[in-house]
Protein backbone atom coordinates (compact mmCIF):
# COMPACT_ATOMS: atom_id res chain seq x y z
CA UNK A 1 0.00 0.00 0.00
CA UNK A 2 1.37 3.45 -0.87
CA UNK A 3 2.55 5.54 2.02
CA UNK A 4 0.04 8.45 2.33
CA UNK A 5 2.82 10.69 3.62
CA UNK A 6 4.67 10.54 0.29
CA UNK A 7 2.28 12.78 -1.68
CA UNK A 8 1.78 15.92 0.46
CA UNK A 9 5.37 17.22 0.01
CA UNK A 10 5.00 16.96 -3.79
CA UNK A 11 1.59 18.57 -3.61
CA UNK A 12 3.09 21.28 -1.44
CA UNK A 13 5.86 21.97 -3.96
CA UNK A 14 3.32 22.09 -6.75
CA UNK A 15 1.15 24.47 -4.77
CA UNK A 16 4.13 26.73 -4.10
CA UNK A 17 5.09 26.64 -7.78
CA UNK A 18 1.53 27.59 -8.71
CA UNK A 19 1.61 30.49 -6.24
CA UNK A 20 4.94 31.67 -7.63
CA UNK A 21 3.62 31.51 -11.17
CA UNK A 22 0.49 33.44 -10.21
CA UNK A 23 2.68 36.10 -8.60
CA UNK A 24 4.81 36.39 -11.73
CA UNK A 25 1.77 36.62 -14.02
CA UNK A 26 0.12 39.26 -11.83
CA UNK A 27 3.35 41.27 -11.85
CA UNK A 28 3.73 40.86 -15.62
CA UNK A 29 0.17 42.01 -16.20
CA UNK A 30 0.70 45.15 -14.14
CA UNK A 31 4.08 45.92 -15.70
CA UNK A 32 3.09 45.39 -19.33
CA UNK A 33 -0.27 47.14 -19.07
CA UNK A 34 1.65 50.15 -17.80
CA UNK A 35 4.41 49.84 -20.41
CA UNK A 36 4.32 47.10 -23.09
CA UNK A 37 7.98 47.85 -23.90
CA UNK A 38 9.18 47.25 -20.33
CA UNK A 39 11.99 44.69 -19.99
CA UNK A 40 11.30 41.31 -18.47
CA UNK A 41 13.61 42.24 -15.59
CA UNK A 42 10.95 44.72 -14.46
CA UNK A 43 8.54 41.80 -14.04
CA UNK A 44 11.00 39.88 -11.87
CA UNK A 45 11.58 42.97 -9.74
CA UNK A 46 7.88 43.61 -9.25
CA UNK A 47 7.21 39.94 -8.47
CA UNK A 48 10.06 39.86 -5.97
CA UNK A 49 11.79 36.92 -7.66
CA UNK A 50 15.15 36.44 -9.30
CA UNK A 51 15.38 36.70 -13.05
CA UNK A 52 16.51 33.07 -13.18
CA UNK A 53 13.28 31.98 -11.47
CA UNK A 54 11.30 33.78 -14.15
CA UNK A 55 13.32 32.25 -16.99
CA UNK A 56 12.77 28.79 -15.55
CA UNK A 57 9.08 29.27 -16.29
CA UNK A 58 9.17 31.39 -19.45
CA UNK A 59 11.72 31.34 -22.26
CA UNK A 60 11.51 35.09 -22.68
CA UNK A 61 9.30 38.15 -22.81
CA UNK A 62 7.33 37.00 -25.84
CA UNK A 63 6.53 33.70 -24.16
CA UNK A 64 5.29 35.56 -21.09
CA UNK A 65 3.16 37.92 -23.19
CA UNK A 66 1.60 34.96 -24.96
CA UNK A 67 0.73 33.35 -21.65
CA UNK A 68 -0.88 36.55 -20.36
CA UNK A 69 -3.02 37.06 -23.45
CA UNK A 70 -3.93 33.39 -23.76
CA UNK A 71 -5.11 33.34 -20.14
CA UNK A 72 -7.16 36.48 -20.79
CA UNK A 73 -8.66 34.94 -23.91
CA UNK A 74 -9.64 31.80 -22.00
CA UNK A 75 -11.32 33.92 -19.32
CA UNK A 76 -13.20 35.76 -22.08
CA UNK A 77 -14.38 32.42 -23.53
CA UNK A 78 -15.41 31.16 -20.09
CA UNK A 79 -17.48 34.32 -19.49
CA UNK A 80 -19.16 33.93 -22.88
CA UNK A 81 -19.93 30.26 -22.25
CA UNK A 82 -21.44 31.13 -18.89
CA UNK A 83 -23.57 33.82 -20.51
CA UNK A 84 -24.74 31.42 -23.23
CA UNK A 85 -26.48 29.38 -20.54
CA UNK A 86 -28.55 32.41 -19.41
CA UNK A 87 -32.18 32.11 -20.51
CA UNK A 88 -32.88 35.86 -20.82
CA UNK A 89 -31.40 37.06 -24.12
CA UNK A 90 -30.60 40.62 -23.03
CA UNK A 91 -29.38 39.58 -19.57
CA UNK A 92 -27.05 37.08 -21.25
CA UNK A 93 -25.37 39.77 -23.35
CA UNK A 94 -25.31 42.44 -20.64
CA UNK A 95 -24.06 40.00 -18.00
CA UNK A 96 -21.29 38.81 -20.29
CA UNK A 97 -20.12 42.37 -20.93
CA UNK A 98 -20.17 43.16 -17.21
CA UNK A 99 -18.05 40.12 -16.39
CA UNK A 100 -15.50 40.87 -19.10
CA UNK A 101 -15.25 44.53 -18.11
CA UNK A 102 -14.83 43.64 -14.43
CA UNK A 103 -12.14 41.06 -15.27
CA UNK A 104 -10.33 43.68 -17.40
CA UNK A 105 -9.26 41.06 -19.92
CA UNK A 106 -9.70 43.42 -22.87
CA UNK A 107 -6.93 45.72 -21.66
CA UNK A 108 -4.49 43.01 -22.66
CA UNK A 109 -5.74 43.12 -26.25
CA UNK A 110 -5.53 46.90 -26.40
CA UNK A 111 -2.03 47.11 -24.92
CA UNK A 112 -0.31 43.92 -26.07
CA UNK A 113 -1.67 43.21 -29.56
CA UNK A 114 1.20 43.00 -32.02
CA UNK A 115 3.89 42.48 -29.36
CA UNK A 116 4.13 38.72 -29.89
CA UNK A 117 3.19 36.00 -32.35
CA UNK A 118 -0.06 34.22 -31.35
CA UNK A 119 -0.12 30.42 -31.32
CA UNK A 120 -2.52 28.20 -33.26
CA UNK A 121 -4.19 27.35 -29.95
CA UNK A 122 -4.84 31.04 -29.35
CA UNK A 123 -6.26 31.28 -32.85
CA UNK A 124 -8.71 28.49 -32.13
CA UNK A 125 -9.72 30.12 -28.85
CA UNK A 126 -10.26 33.43 -30.66
CA UNK A 127 -12.53 31.72 -33.19
CA UNK A 128 -14.48 30.14 -30.34
CA UNK A 129 -14.77 33.53 -28.61
CA UNK A 130 -16.13 35.16 -31.76
CA UNK A 131 -18.65 32.36 -32.26
CA UNK A 132 -19.93 32.74 -28.71
CA UNK A 133 -20.26 36.52 -28.94
CA UNK A 134 -21.98 36.15 -32.31
CA UNK A 135 -24.48 33.90 -30.59
CA UNK A 136 -25.12 36.32 -27.73
CA UNK A 137 -25.53 39.28 -30.09
CA UNK A 138 -27.77 37.31 -32.44
CA UNK A 139 -30.01 36.15 -29.61
CA UNK A 140 -30.46 39.67 -28.22
CA UNK A 141 -31.11 41.06 -31.69
CA UNK A 142 -33.61 38.33 -32.64
CA UNK A 143 -35.45 38.92 -29.36
CA UNK A 144 -35.86 42.58 -30.27
CA UNK A 145 -33.80 43.72 -27.29
CA UNK A 146 -30.68 44.77 -29.22
CA UNK A 147 -30.92 47.45 -31.89
CA UNK A 148 -30.97 45.80 -35.34
CA UNK A 149 -28.00 47.75 -36.73
CA UNK A 150 -25.61 46.66 -33.96
CA UNK A 151 -23.09 43.96 -34.91
CA UNK A 152 -20.71 41.68 -33.06
CA UNK A 153 -17.74 43.90 -33.89
CA UNK A 154 -19.44 46.77 -32.04
CA UNK A 155 -19.02 44.69 -28.88
CA UNK A 156 -15.25 44.70 -29.35
CA UNK A 157 -15.22 48.48 -29.69
CA UNK A 158 -17.42 48.79 -26.62
CA UNK A 159 -15.01 46.68 -24.58
CA UNK A 160 -12.04 48.71 -25.80
CA UNK A 161 -13.79 51.90 -24.70
CA UNK A 162 -14.32 50.52 -21.22
CA UNK A 163 -10.74 49.21 -21.01
CA UNK A 164 -9.42 52.70 -21.81
CA UNK A 165 -10.85 53.98 -18.53
CA UNK A 166 -8.18 53.71 -15.85
CA UNK A 167 -7.43 55.77 -12.74
CA UNK A 168 -4.92 55.04 -9.94
CA UNK A 169 -7.60 53.59 -7.65
CA UNK A 170 -8.65 50.11 -8.93
CA UNK A 171 -12.03 50.27 -7.18
CA UNK A 172 -12.78 53.64 -8.74
CA UNK A 173 -11.67 52.32 -12.12
CA UNK A 174 -14.19 49.51 -11.78
CA UNK A 175 -16.97 51.95 -10.83
CA UNK A 176 -16.25 54.24 -13.77
CA UNK A 177 -16.10 51.33 -16.20
CA UNK A 178 -19.40 49.96 -14.94
CA UNK A 179 -20.95 53.42 -15.32
CA UNK A 180 -19.62 53.79 -18.87
CA UNK A 181 -20.81 50.28 -19.75
CA UNK A 182 -24.32 51.16 -18.54
CA UNK A 183 -24.32 54.20 -20.84
CA UNK A 184 -23.16 52.08 -23.79
CA UNK A 185 -25.68 49.33 -23.11
CA UNK A 186 -28.45 51.93 -23.07
CA UNK A 187 -27.27 53.00 -26.52
CA UNK A 188 -27.36 49.41 -27.80
CA UNK A 189 -30.85 48.70 -26.54
CA UNK A 190 -33.69 48.75 -29.04
CA UNK A 191 -35.27 50.93 -30.24
CA UNK A 192 -32.95 53.78 -31.14
CA UNK A 193 -32.02 56.14 -33.97
CA UNK A 194 -29.82 54.69 -36.74
CA UNK A 195 -26.14 54.46 -35.95
CA UNK A 196 -23.90 56.64 -38.15
CA UNK A 197 -21.63 55.12 -40.77
CA UNK A 198 -21.19 51.49 -41.78
CA UNK A 199 -20.57 48.97 -38.98
CA UNK A 200 -17.07 47.65 -38.35
CA UNK A 201 -16.36 44.75 -40.69
CA UNK A 202 -15.29 41.30 -39.58
CA UNK A 203 -11.52 41.31 -39.12
CA UNK A 204 -11.22 45.08 -39.49
CA UNK A 205 -9.47 45.39 -36.13
CA UNK A 206 -7.28 42.31 -36.56
CA UNK A 207 -4.46 44.26 -38.23
CA UNK A 208 -2.94 44.84 -34.80
CA UNK A 209 -2.14 41.15 -34.44
CA UNK A 210 -0.31 41.03 -37.77
CA UNK A 211 2.44 43.40 -36.66
CA UNK A 212 4.74 41.86 -34.10
CA UNK A 213 7.64 43.34 -32.26
CA UNK A 214 9.23 43.31 -28.83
Amino acid sequence: MPNPTENPPLAGRRAQAARNDATILAAARAVFLDDPKAPIAAVAERAGVGISALYRRYAGKEDLLRKLCHDGLLRFVAAAEEAAAESDDWAALAGFLERVVDADVHSLTVHLAGTFTPTEEMGRAAVRANELVDGLVGRARDAGRLRPDAVTQDVGLLLEGCAAIRVPDPDRTRELRRRHLAVLLAGLAAPGPPLPGPPPAAGELDWRWRSTGK
